[in-house]
């Protein structure tokens, strides 16, 4: 079982204009902290009773050792269907999933360039995600791809759908499978409020059917200032998602459905960790709702794409891209209390996990390969692999390793 220690960032010090004496200096006994001749000898503490606050965040971090430490590949390209092509965007992998002898994932597809909010916005494509269909493909070996097809269309003129349907997640729960995925009606402008919607089939070559409402929309105590198409402009920014709720995946748990998402708030803001980014989690009986989203939401401070899977009776999340966590492996022993366990780098962009690996074997075998996305330029992206190792020592070139 893994112990989890409390955050990380517990202790906080006031600066003043003259360096402290002793005596403003507070000891480690002062604040009964039990430090042990291990600690010391671990952190390279000169005296434990003169303490930075970098020591004393360094005591409190959890005992987990490298378990969770993992190093990422560039990203590689795939071939045959999924090669980059141009005028081409394909992004966002889904998970794979494995059936009949052959891996299948999801994406977000369109063509042609993006023109942003300069112009038509009825006409033109404002983003890469704009405009968007979500497509299937099958491999043999998790390179080489075959295009399948349309599995998820935009709906009808009027629809809540009916501007893009992109950033698709899988899901297979007892014998039938399930596609989340982010929606939006036109016209898209910078106000507008994406929602979450849902389609369901009996075998990964669908049908689909999809979902008739939005089985999950932002959080609506918001105020905008004005009539003018600025999203930075607020009288009250609401919730963390009032705005926007995006990359959805859905995790059967615990008897339940755990829906996480990505919020974006209204009049979102730039903090010391970049973007004002935060994950939710809403909770069904059922897979397709009602979700009903948690009264201990934000439950991340960081994050951007949604990366989560189980493991050791709680869930992982990958948290990457904004806010002051981001770049870290997090462990929730709940599903919504979620500590760090690693810091790490260069993680891939949008990952589409491996849901066929054994992801018991340990902490971050799920990670080992799977597919990401990168900008070929402005206007096209295109689907490429990852893959990762475990990382548990540091030797020079031909030093004897421990």
């Amino acid at each position: 079982m893994l112990l989890l220690a409390g955050p990380v960032l517990l202790i906080s010090c006031n600066s003043t204009s003259e360096p402290p004496s002793e005596n403003k200096v507070e000891s480690a006994t002062e604040h009964k902290m039990k430090i042990t001749d291990k600690q010391i000898d671990h952190l390279g503490i000169t005296n434990k009773e003169f303490l930075s606050a970098a020591s004393k965040r360094a005591l409190q971090w959890p005992d987990i050792g490298n378990e969770w430490f993992i190093e990422f590949s560039g990203p590689q390209p795939l071939k045959g269907d999924l090669a980059y092509e141009k005028g081409v965007v394909r992004r966002d992998p889904s998970a794979m999933i494995k059936e009949n002898g052959k891996y299948y994932v999801w994406y977000s597809k369109s063509t042609g360039p993006t023109q942003g909010f300069g112009g038509d916005i009825e006409n033109d494509k404002v983003f890469p995600w704009d405009r968007c269909d979500i497509w299937y493909a099958t491999s043999e070996d998790g390179i080489t791809w075959k295009e399948e097809g349309l599995a998820v269309a935009r709906g009808k003129k009027g629809e809540y759908d009916d501007r893009s349907v992109f950033t698709v997640e899988i899901m297979k729960n007892d014998g039938k499978y399930y596609l989340c995925y982010q929606t939006v009606k036109s016209p898209y402008n910078v106000r507008v409020k994406n929602q979450i919607g849902l389609a369901w089939a009996d075998s990964p070559d669908g049908p689909w059917t999809k979902s008739k409402e939005p089985i999950l929309s932002p959080a609506d105590n918001g105020v905008w200032k004005g009539e003018e198409q600025n999203r930075f402009m607020v009288e009250k920014k609401g919730d963390f998602d009032s705005h926007k709720v995006h990359d959805p995946c859905i995790l059967p748990y615990q008897g339940k459905f755990y829906l996480y998402y990505k919020g974006e708030q209204m009049g979102e803001q730039i903090t010391f960790g970049g973007r004002q980014i935060r994950h939710g989690v809403a909770i069904a009986d059922n897979p397709k709702g009602p979700y009903v989203k948690s009264p201990y939401n934000p439950i991340s401070n960081s994050g951007h794409e949604i990366c989560v899977w189980p493991y050791n009776g709680g869930i992982a999340s990958l948290i990457t891209t904004d806010g002051p966590e981001k770049n870290t492996i997090q462990w929730a022993p709940d599903g919504i209390n979620f500590e760090i366990v690693s810091s790490i780098k260069d993680a891939p962009h949008a990952i589409g996990l491996n849901r066929s690996a054994d992801n018991e074997k340990e902490p971050t075998e799920i990670l080992r390969w799977g597919l990401t996305h990168i900008y070929n330029n402005g206007d096209e992206q295109s689907i490429m692999r990852f893959t990762s190792r475990r990382r548990t020592s540091h030797t020079a070139k031909g030093e004897a390793s421990k």
